[in-house]
Parts: structure tokens; C-alpha cells; sequence
């Protein structure tokens, strides 16, 4: 989660040099401000890199203003300010869906509630017209049904994040913390007795109280200057009445004055530590320097707990340190995730060590510059994006909000400028050397049970017994040695991205001779030695040049990314260049990672999603397909523990070769610029003798009959809902039909499922139909997790949906134009950083389409008719063939699941799996 220094000093203006090895990018982020007459504060930023604006909204009131009885309220009604207006009385979404928004969403916290949304330009002026409608006029259409409606969903989504692993630690950490009647003692969500007691009169009157102009402020950033601005504004707000005075809590920061520690039980695979503080608010000098010291303590691979508990002794899997700031104080905290085997003692032992280490002496010089490097590098990313949850407008939104200025950021970037590692320690000391709260999270004991031993009915045993888009140009050329290199030119930031693919991925597991999970944890040790560099050196590199690594795989790919600031091009390129030609798979770093990694698939295996996802491939696929392997890609405990020094050198010998590779190349850069840097760091390499494997990826036949998996997850407050079958791959011809099928049936919001078992009945938090790309057959699957006692009803309800669909209700043309209108008008929103025109390139290639395929996509949305989509239907949807995988309490699900006669019906024991 980023907070305080990481997202407030997203409008980052100017940063004093970090040390020599990291140029610093200087960033401005002008903005003009005014206030309307009714006390409605506006901040405009104006970015004309793509023609879209970002619109936000935020209101100065979040679940600290809830009174006693009345948790979950601020949450809940921001919900329900997607429901309709008086003058527009339907789906918030809806409308917008038409014009193409993309990042359209709202959340609620601690202090605040906002809703935001990005549009092609044209559209601004509809936007402003909805965001005062339901600003000014409400109340009119505000109705019992559409809060009983919110309510359902509400509670939903509080069951799905409790079912979750640690899901139910919030809950028990600010009781701990805090005082009675502290504003921040109970969680956002809510308790389910609160929710269920929200009345009518209680949202009017909420409204009523927080919901006037003089509450808010509105940020318009992008295409978009404030000579335009301010008459659209000024036209949909200014007759919006101010509404009440707020009063509003003082900062409140109430230490503990001696440690406290509670124990819980919890069905997850492995223990966690977490141990708390309070301290000062988001707005204070001290909120910086806190965050600068969890980067040091806890921030990554090269932070002071992580090398000693995870990477030195191993005896964790997660060690981190967090400064989580909010307006009245902050919750600064670390957390530890020992190894399910590991000694509790002697991992706090260690992690206390640390702490007073670091109490003792504070950071280095190098620290601390490496971390303020860290926070500019990450700020630069997020200040691509206008809008959604990071990006320009939230940091003149936070500024304006909390501090009464929007660009409160220059004083944020004085105070991280200045700060000298004797600031940093006295603020930890001064936090971390009073009392705090620790939770220790344990796994639930396992018990089992025994056939019946006694004949009952003999009686009591005998006494006395016991008991709309702008693409870049793209540059194409090939190394010395034959490897492609494409490059997109984009000159927003002073950002490069680049991408080196190869055709691999978890399907190349499958070839004779590999391993589940062998291509993503190859790719997962490229960083952990290369060249002459160990993994702590590649790390620290990275960190002092304010560049990014990551590895990855997807069913049909394995590739190597890397975010770098321009001025640290060529040292950058030189680490890549190391991590993708000469890993060095030490025998102690792949100790160290297995011991991770077989701890991260017992995470997957006690989260419903992830285990569904690992269970499903097999059974859609059948043994032996490339694709029937986990879809998380990260194997099983088996083929893991069986990894070998030399599995991985062969993996990397097969498929990471340069005839087997391309370079993609996005941002501040061009072909000319580039091809020297990448000649010096890539020209050199040659392939193997041995020619590039060859993967099997063969077409399967969708069963004649579906069938059922139950996993039984005793005590579960949901059950997980996923079912799929095969569908052609993402490069068939008619892909962008199947996607607007896909689309209309399950794929948006506002599709047919979504809303009948969200918005109509409230058994879920979100239910969707969606695919994953492959370059063979990609799975059809359709997710839902529903309320325990509706699973048999919304199984029913969907397979009604999805049998309407191809037969009685099909496609409607007002369906088709919806989501025509919203797909063509969110094309200019989607490629808006540089990351997304890379990741484009990629998928291009992966599917073999033309460079420009974003481009083309308007022209093929709006040729589709009617008849493409229903023939999409015909050949995609086959609810008859669905293998369907249930994760919930079998004893509640069992009886009205095989009542639906879906096929089959086996059943598994999370704890065996």
C-alpha cells in the first residue's frame, strides 16, 4: 500500500540530487486553483500528452465520522452514490461505459471518500453534469430498495475481504491500538449489526451533513486548462448549496504507554507478526521522515529486516516496515511472516534485534539516499496517469483536502530533501519507543476425526465408565546477432520501459523433461545473482538508479521487464543485460527462494481464488496439455522440491537464447538513441547449437457433459464460484466479437450477471465472466463468490444467464452500441503510459498482430454486428460443458449443488490439497 511519501509527493516539483549514481528528474506539476461562491474548491492541472481528462471528486468525510452504531456508513453510501440522481435515476456506469471512461471507481477511508473517473475530452462536460447531479440532487432518488440493494452488496464485499487470509487482522489491531472512542477505531467496512441497522432517514441525513460544495473539492487534471474549466464548473456547481459546517477532530495520536500483544487464530498457511504504533498525522515533517525509515527498516530486498530474516537466516518469507499515513495520526508498523516451521520466539528475537539496531544507530548515508531515490523513481511511474487510484489528481486532491493547499508537495519535498539520517532515527525513536500492539496470527490447529466407534443405540454405556486512441510510431531493427528490437516512442517523462520476451512461459513446462513451476521460479532467480553481481548488489544497483526489474510468465511467455530513468540508461541496461544472459542459480539462493516459494503456494492454496485457479487447468485442459498447468504458474510443492540447479540452467539454456528473443522498447527514447546502448549490452550473444524446443499446444474438445469440484473450506462466510471451458485463442479472427459477447454477458459492470447478482439480488460483491489470453485455446471462465446460503441459487441464476443468452434473450443492439461506445471511447485512456504501449507490443507479438493493433480496433469494434456477436455466443458460451470449482463449506453447499445436476461430483478437502 502506498501512503504519505510514496503517493502525496506524486506531484513531485523539484528533488535535490540523490547521490552521484542516480540523476534526479526534475518534475513540475503546475496547477490553478478557485473557489466557487458555495465554498466548492477546484484544482485544474493541464496535460496534453492524451486527449482524456481526469475528473475527481473528493469529500472531506470518511468512517471517522461515523457515530457509535453507525460503522460502515460513509462506505455504504458511497455505494449508493452510484445508483442514481434525481435527474438521472439509473447505473452510475452506464453512461459512462457510452463515452469510454476508463479508471471510473470510488473508495472510502479514514478521512475521506472520493470518485473518480477518466474521459476522452469531449466527454468532460456529461461528466460534470453527473457529478453535480448526484452532488446537488440526490435525495429525490434515494430510495429504501436501493439501500436494502447497496446494503447486500456491501456486506458482501465485507465477507469476501474477512475470507481472505489475515482478512480479519484489521479488525483486531485498531481495538488494540486505540483508545475507546477514537475515530479510527473501527474498520471502514464496518461491523455486519451496523450495516444491518442503516436506515432511510440515516443516508438523507449523511448527505445532508457531508455531501455539501463547501465539503468537497473537485480536480480536473489532462486535456483540460482553467479558462475552459472554470465556466463548466461554475455552470453544473455553483447553485449546489455549501451544506453545513463540519467539525472536525483534532489530530489525535494517543501512544500506548506499554506494549500490548494478543494472539488469534485464523485459517492461514503460515504465522504473522505485526506489531504497531501510533504516529503523527499524514501532514507533518515527522510522517515523511517515518516513511524514509520503514524504507530502510522494511522497503525491499536491501531494507535491514528483510536481508536478515528472510535472506540471512531464513527463517521468514515476508519481512516488511510501514509508515500507513492518515489525517489524525499514523499507523506505523512491521510485519514479519516466519516460515510455517520457523520458532516463533527466535523470529521475534531477531526481528527485535533489528528494530534496536536501528533504534540504536539509525540509517546510514547510503540508506537513506537509496530510499529517496526509491520514492522518486516510484512517484515519476505514478505521474504518467491523470487519474484512477494514483497519479496527478490524487496529490492535488490530498492537498488541497487535508492541508488546504494543492500543492502541499513542496513542503513534503523540502522535508524529504532535508532530512539527514539523525531526523530519521529521532522520528523512529520517538514512535517506535513507546508502547505498541502486536497480533500474532496463527494458523487454526488441524484436528480430524474417527469413524463412529460406538453402537448409540445400545444405550448409555454401564456406570461407572468416563466419558479513441493516439499510438506511437514504431521502429523496428535487429541486433548484430539476429535479435529484433521494436521500439515506441513516447516523450511524456523521462521514463524507459523495456521488455525482453521470449516464447516460453508455463507451457514450456510441459515439454518433455520440465517441470511445473520451473519457468517462473527461473525467472524469479534471474535477479538473485548475475554476472559478477550477487542479489543484494543487483538490488542496491537498482535502488541507487532508480530503476525497476521483474521477471515473469504467462502461459505462452517468459519475459524480463525494466522501468529506468533516462539518465540512467546505460547502467541500467548493463544490470538487464547481466540478469537476462548470465544468472548465476547459486545453490543458496534457490534454497532460500524454494523455501519462499513452496511458502507462497500454501498462501494460493488458502485463498478460495488462487486455489480455484489452481485447481481448474487440469480439469478444462486434461493431463498432459502445455496449459493444464496451475494458471498462478507457480507449480506445485512436488515439482518445486524437486528443482534442481541444473533444471534451471537447462530452462535457461532452451528457451532464454538470443533466437528466441525480442526487445520491446517504450518512452523517452528512440531507435537511434537506443540500438547502440543495446548493441553494447545485447550484440555479443549467441545462441546455442541445439535448436529452440518446441511446444505442443494442442486443440482440445469441450466435453458433452460438465462436472463439480467442492473444496471444502469448513466455516467459509462465501463460496467461491468458478467454472470454465476451453475458447478459442486470443489471435482467433474474431476475437473482437468474442469480446464484446464476453462483454455484454459478464465482462463490465454492467453486464448481465454482474448485475443480477450484485445489483438485483446482492448476493455478491462482483460476479464476471472473463478470459485469459493464450496464444492456443484460452479459458472461458465465469466468477462469482456469492453468500454461502445463495451458492445453489446463484449457480442457478447463472446458468440461466448464460442459457438466455444463447437462446431466449440474446444480445441486444442497445447492448452491442453500449459496449461498442464504451470500448472505442476508453482506447485514448488505455495506452496513456508508456507500460501500457509496451505491454501492447508484447501482446502483439505473443498473438501475432500488426505493431499498430490498438489502432485498429476502432474500426473493427464499430464494423460488428448483431449476428457477429450471437455467432460469438454460439461458439464460445457452453454452460452444459462448464466445469465448475466450488470453494466453501461443503456442509452448507453440498446437497443443493448436486441438486442442480451440473455433471459429476467430487470432493476435496482444502487441508489435502
Amino acid at each position: 500500500m502506498r501512503h504519505l511519501t510514496a503517493a502525496a509527493l506524486a506531484a513531485s516539483l523539484l528533488l535535490a540530487a540523490p547521490p552521484a549514481s542516480a540523476a534526479a528528474p526534475q518534475i513540475d506539476l503546475p496547477y490553478d486553483a478557485f473557489t466557487l461562491d458555495n465554498g466548492l474548491r477546484v484544482v485544474v492541472h493541464e496535460d496534453r500528452k492524451a486527449p482524456v481528462v481526469a475528473i475527481s471528486v473528493w469529500y472531506h468525510v470518511g468512517s471517522k465520522d461515523e457515530p457509535e452504531g453507525k460503522t460502515g456508513f460513509a462506505h455504504l453510501f458511497e455505494h449508493i452514490m452510484f445508483n442514481g440522481s434525481e435527474h438521472y435515476d439509473g447505473e452510475w456506469f452506464e453512461p459512462l461505459e457510452e463515452v469510454g471512461a476508463t479508471d471510473l471507481n470510488g473508495t472510502t477511508w479514514f478521512d475521506r471518500t472520493n470518485y473518480f473517473q477518466t474521459v476522452p475530452t469531449p466527454a468532460l462536460e456529461r461528466v460534470l453534469w453527473m457529478e453535480s447531479d448526484r452532488m446537488g440532487h440526490l435525495l429525490g432518488a434515494l430510495t429504501q430498495e436501493k439501500l436494502d440493494e447497496q446494503r447486500g452488496v456491501v456486506q458482501n464485499e465485507k465477507r469476501q475481504g474477512d475470507n481472505r487470509p489475515y482478512g480479519r487482522m484489521e479488525y483486531s489491531v485498531l481495538e488494540g491500538l486505540l483508545p475507546a472512542g477514537h475515530p479510527y477505531r473501527h474498520s471502514t467496512i464496518g461491523s455486519m449489526e451496523d450495516l444491518d441497522a442503516a436506515t432511510l432517514d440515516d443516508a438523507k441525513q449523511w448527505f445532508k451533513d457531508y455531501y455539501g460544495a463547501a465539503n468537497a473539492v473537485l480536480v480536473l487534471a489532462g486535456d483540460i486548462d482553467a479558462a475552459t474549466a472554470r465556466p463548466l464548473v461554475e455552470k453544473y456547481f455553483a447553485h449546489i448549496p455549501a451544506g453545513p459546517p463540519v467539525t472536525r477532530p483534532k489530530a489525535n495520536a494517543p501512544k500506548l504507554a506499554v506494549d500490548k500483544r494478543e494472539i488469534m487464530y485464523d485459517r492461514v498457511p503460515q504465522p504473522r507478526i505485526d506489531r504497531n504504533w501510533v504516529a503523527p498525522g499524514r501532514t507533518t515533517r515527522e510522517a515523511v521522515l517515518l516513511e524514509l525509515a520503514a524504507r530502510v527498516l522494511g522497503g525491499g530486498k536491501t531494507s535491514r529486516l528483510y536481508q536478515r530474516l528472510v535472506y540471512d537466516l531464513e527463517l521468514a518469507t515476508r519481512a516488511t516496515a510501514d509508515n500507513q499515513a492518515q489525517e489524525l495520526m499514523s499507523f506505523y508498523s512491521v510485519t514479519v511472516d516466519p516460515k510455517a516451521d520457523a520458532d516463533l520466539d527466535r523470529v521475534e528475537r531477531e526481528m527485535e534485534t533489528v528494530i534496536a539496531d536501528f533504534l540504536a544507530k539509525g540509517p546510514t548515508r547510503a540508506e537513506l539516499d537509496r530510499a529517496r531515490t526509491a520514492v522518486v523513481a516510484e512517484v515519476l511511474r505514478g505521474l504518467e496517469k491523470v487519474g484512477g487510484f494514483g497519479g496527478k489528481a490524487v496529490t492535488l486532491a490530498e492537498g488541497a483536502l487535508y492541508a488546504d493547499d494543492p500543492g502541499f508537495i513542496k513542503k513534503q519535498l523540502e522535508w524529504l530533501d532535508s532530512a539527514t539520517p539523525q531526523e530519521v532515527l529521532a522520528a523512529a525513536r520517538d514512535v517506535m519507543n513507546a508502547g505498541y500492539y502486536q497480533l500474532t496470527v496463527l494458523p487454526f490447529p488441524e484436528y480430524g476425526t474417527a469413524p463412529p466407534a460406538v453402537d448409540r443405540a445400545s444405550g448409555l454405556p454401564p456406570a461407572p465408565d468416563t466419558p479513441d486512441l493516439t499510438f506511437p510510431a514504431i521502429e523496428e531493427a535487429r541486433l548484430s546477432n539476429g535479435v529484433q528490437v521494436v521500439v515506441a516512442t513516447r516523450r511524456a517523462m523521462p521514463l524507459v520501459e523495456i521488455a525482453v520476451q521470449f516464447d516460453a512461459g508455463y507451457a514450456a513446462d510441459s515439454v518433455p523433461g520440465g517441470k511445473l513451476g520451473a519457468a517462473s521460479f527461473a525467472g524469479a532467480m534471474l535477479d538473485e545473482g548475475a554476472g559478477r553481481r550477487s542479489a543484494l548488489d543487483i538490488a542496491q544497483e537498482l535502488e541507487a538508479l532508480g530503476a525497476t526489474l521483474s521477471a515473469g510468465s504467462t502461459l505462452d511467455t517468459t519475459g524480463v521487464e525494466m522501468s529506468a530513468l533516462k539518465a540512467n540508461l546505460q547502467p541500467s541496461l548493463g544490470i538487464l543485460a547481466d540478469v537476462v544472459r548470465r544468472p548465476t542459480f547459486a545453490e543458496a539462493e534457490i534454497e532460500k527462494l524454494r523455501a519462499r516459494w513452496i511458502a507462497g503456494i500454501e498462501q494460493e492454496k488458502a485463498n478460495p481464488v488462487q486455489l480455484a485457479l489452481r485447481l481448474l487447468p487440469p480439469q478444462i485442459y486434461g493431463d498432459g496439455h502445455a496449459y493444464a498447468v496451475p494458471f498462478t504458474g507457480s507449480g506445485t510443492i512436488e515439482s518445486i522440491s524437486s528443482l534442481t540447479r541444473d533444471d534451471l540452467v537447462g530452462f535457461h539454456e532452451k528457451w532464454l537464447r538470443p533466437d528466441n528473443a525480442t526487445i520491446f522498447v517504450a518512452g523517452d527514447v528512440s531507435m537511434a538513441e537506443i540500438r547502440p546502448l543495446l548493441e553494447r549490452a545485447f550484440g555479443d550473444w549467441r545462441a546455442p547449437q541445439t535448436p529452440k524446443p518446441e511446444k505442443n499446444v494442442a486443440t482440445v474438445a469441450r466435453p458433452a457433459q460438465g462436472k463439480v469440484i467442492i473444496v471444502d473450506k469448513p466455516g467459509s462466510p462465501q463460496s467461491l464460484i468458478l467454472a470454465g471451458h476451453v475458447a478459442p485463442p486470443t489471435g482467433a479472427p474474431d476475437n473482437i466479437a468474442i469480446t464484446a459477447m464476453n462483454d455484454i454477458i459478464g465482462g463490465q459492470f454492467t453486464a448481465r450477471v454482474n448485475m443480477n447478482l450484485r445489483e438485483d439480488k446482492g448476493w455478491a460483491y462482483g460476479a464476471y465472466t472473463f478470459m485469459q489470453n493464450a496464444a492456443g485455446q484460452r479459458p472461458w471462465l465465469v466468477y462469482a463468490p456469492v453468500q454461502t446460503d445463495k451458492t445453489k441459487e446463484s449457480i442457478a441464476e447463472l446458468l440461466r444467464e448464460l442459457g438466455e443468452f444463447k437462446t431466449s434473450r440474446p444480445a441486444t443492439e442497445q447492448e452491442l452500441e453500449r459496449v461498442v461506445l464504451n470500448n472505442v471511447r476508453s482506447l485514448p485512456g488505455q495506452y496513456e503510459t508508456s507500460g501500457a504501449v509496451l505491454d501492447s507490443l508484447t501482446s502483439s507479438a505473443r498473438f501475432g498482430r500488426p505493431w499498430n493493433y490498438p489502432e485498429t480496433l476502432k474500426e473493427q469494434y464499430e464494423a460488428l454486428s448483431l449476428d457477429d456477436v450471437k455467432a460469438a455466443a454460439a461458439r464460445v458460451v457452453h454452460p452444459e460443458s462448464l466445469v465448475w470449482v466450488i470453494v466453501g463449506d461443503r456442509e452448507k453447499i453440498e446437497d443443493g449443488v448436486r441438486a442442480l445436476d451440473l455433471g459429476p461430483v467430487e470432493v476435496m478437502q482444502a487441508s489435502d490439497l
